[in-house]
């Protein structure tokens, strides 16, 4: 008779190894901590997909989100009159793309707005696109303070993955362009 509650002991041993785990995982998730999902910008809900929104470059071309060399893009919005504080944001943003190293490639920065009012836009500019319009999806998401800048984050397929607001953390940035664009 000991020799079988032992075993029967044993065996609930075992079975609780691999069943702690699970229920230790359960509770953490109820309690609402996800692993490794610690982004610098904020979700963009309800989720919203670009992929059919009609989108041109200044030069007339057409801009296509969905790309088939699986390239990121990250849309820059300006507010009413990007000036000073616009330029810095958009020059932290090209400095973040820098640090992608060999990936940089991969993520193709967008500007969508009215040019800035710097001594030459055109040099200042060189590494992004400038689209003409901004789809509807956007909308809401562009700043309306006077010399603010937002950012917008744009998977492969089209979708809006992250949305950065005027005075974003730079250094957030470059840390969720690293986890996603490789």
């Amino acid at each position: 008779m000991i020799s079988r509650n032992r075993r029967r002991l044993q065996l609930l041993g075992v079975a609780s190894l691999f069943a702690a785990p699970i229920v230790v995982g359960m509770i953490l998730v109820l309690a609402g901590w996800m692993p490794g999902t610690k982004s610098y910008g904020l979700p963009v809900l309800p989720q919203r997909n670009l992929g059919a929104a009609p989108m041109r470059l200044d030069d007339g071309t057409p801009f296509l989100w969905r790309d088939r060399q699986f390239h990121w893009t990250l849309v820059a919005l300006p507010g009413p009159g990007c000036a000073e504080r616009c330029e810095r944001a958009l020059d932290m943003i090209h400095r973040a793309r820098i640090t992608l190293n060999q990936n940089a490639d991969k993520l193709r920065l967008l500007y969508l707005g009215a040019l800035p009012q710097a001594d030459s836009p055109a040099e200042m500019l060189r590494v992004w696109q400038v689209g003409a319009g901004v789809p509807g999806a956007l909308d809401d998401l562009r700043p309306r303070a006077r010399d603010s800048l937002g950012a917008v984050l744009v998977m492969p397929d089209g979708a809006i993955l992250t949305h950065y607001p005027p005075g974003f953390d730079p250094e957030g940035l470059k840390k969720d362009l690293q986890k996603v664009v490789r």
